[in-house]
Formats: structure tokens, C-alpha cells, sequence
């Protein structure tokens, strides 16, 4: 077999190294044997996934993600890239959902909320997309999304104001936590924008901010 993939394991996830050189349907030809010869040792593990060696379009990357679960029963919970201390803040955020003795205590929802859903759960909640205008995600407890907020999002849903939001890009229509509503004071933009920084939202001095996402605040008390 070609060395069209190679995989190499890191801290919390897998490095793919992609063959830049070979025809797309051989790459995923390669993938489907690399990770089907690999699937008994990964047994349904949830891990983080970085993707090198290659320029791939999104449908590229999405397809590449689906073949990897679907020949191996990985979970895949976030694609990481270069930049190892956003990596290692939104590791730690996914880690914080999921590190429970109860595992039921987080859950993740691969794909985009938009067309007007409405997405409700009773945990805490990873989202693997964005959240479009018009759209909403309602939580009990914490929601970070891997992506950009642009609808609505409602963490604290049982009345408790001790929640987070976290968003790669955070420009909601309506946000609320426990219950206080914080109100934007403009239409949010949410076309691509050139650069991003993941932000928190969260109560304090009994009104919600939102700040910069920052290692101090993944260490200190809101986790």
C-alpha cells in the first residue's frame, strides 16, 4: 500500500498526514485502508483530529472526516490546525464537557443549526458547526461551539447563572444565561471575517460579559 497517509498520535487527538501529491480518490482509497487496519485499536475513542500535508476544500475535509468514522467508529470531536494554544483551549473546553464520572453529563452535535432549528438538551453540549441567524441552541448547563454563534443561544436553562457560552466567533442575536439576557447593541455581522478569536460569555458582577477566551480563564474558576 501507498504512503498516501500516515498517522501519527498527539495529546488528546490524531495527526493525518495527507500525501499532497496523489489523486483525491486514491488519498481516500488509502484513508478507508489505513484507518479500517487501525479501527480495533481505536474502539469508539473520542479524540481531536489534525489534518496536514494537504490543501483540501471543505467538501474535501468533510469527506476525508466521514471516512475516517465511518471505516473506524472514531468520534471525532473537533478539527485542530496549527495554532497549539487555540488548540489547546478548546481541547480543554471539549475535556471539561466530557471529563464527568457520569458520561451522560455532555454530549456533542456534529453540523450547523440553521433554517430556523432549534437545538435543546439537558447537558452540557459541544456543537461541531455554527449557529445561524434565526437559529437557537438551549442548554441546562454549559454550550461551546466550534464554530461561530450568529442566533441564539441559552445556557443555564434551569434557571442557574453559574453556566458558560464559548463560541470561536461570537456575535449572537440574543444570549442568555441562567436568567439574565444580554442584548446586543447592534445587528451582528456574520459573514466570514479575516480573523476570529474565540470568546466566553458567563455572569459576572450579576450581569453577563463576554471576553476573550484565555488560558487564565480555562484554568481559573469557571472550570
Amino acid at each position: 500500500m501507498s504512503q498516501g497517509v500516515i498517522i501519527k498520535s498527539f495529546q488528546n487527538g490524531l495527526n493525518v498526514i495527507l500525501d499532497s501529491d496523489i489523486e483525491f480518490e486514491t488519498l481516500i482509497s488509502d484513508l478507508k485502508s489505513k484507518f479500517k487496519e487501525s479501527g480495533k485499536f481505536f474502539q469508539d475513542a473520542r479524540l481531536a483530529l489534525s489534518l496536514e500535508g494537504r490543501d483540501l476544500t471543505k467538501e474535501e475535509e468533510k469527506r476525508v472526516i466521514d471516512t475516517i468514522c465511518d471505516v473506524s467508529g472514531l468520534d471525532i470531536v473537533c478539527v485542530v490546525g496549527k495554532d497549539e494554544n487555540f488548540n489547546q483551549m478548546y481541547l480543554k473546553a471539549i475535556q471539561q464537557t466530557s471529563s464527568s464520572p457520569n458520561r451522560n453529563n455532555g454530549q456533542f452535535y456534529r453540523g450547523t443549526l440553521k433554517n430556523g432549528q432549534t437545538l435543546e438538551t439537558e447537558t452540557s453540549i459541544v456543537i461541531l458547526g455554527d449557529v445561524y441567524p434565526g437559529s437557537s441552541v438551549i442548554s441546562t448547563k454549559d454550550i461551546i461551539i466550534l464554530g461561530g454563534l450568529y442566533g441564539e443561544a441559552y445556557a443555564g436553562g434551569n434557571g442557574e447563572g453559574g453556566h458558560f457560552v464559548v463560541a470561536l466567533d461570537m456575535s449572537p442575536e440574543k444570549l442568555k444565561i441562567g436568567d439574565l439576557k444580554y442584548r446586543t447593541e447592534k445587528t451582528p455581522k456574520w459573514s466570514i471575517k479575516p480573523k476570529v478569536q474565540p470568546k466566553i460569555a458567563y455572569i459576572k458582577e450579576k450581569k453577563i460579559v463576554i471576553e476573550p477566551l484565555t488560558k487564565e480563564l480555562l484554568v481559573g474558576s469557571l472550570f
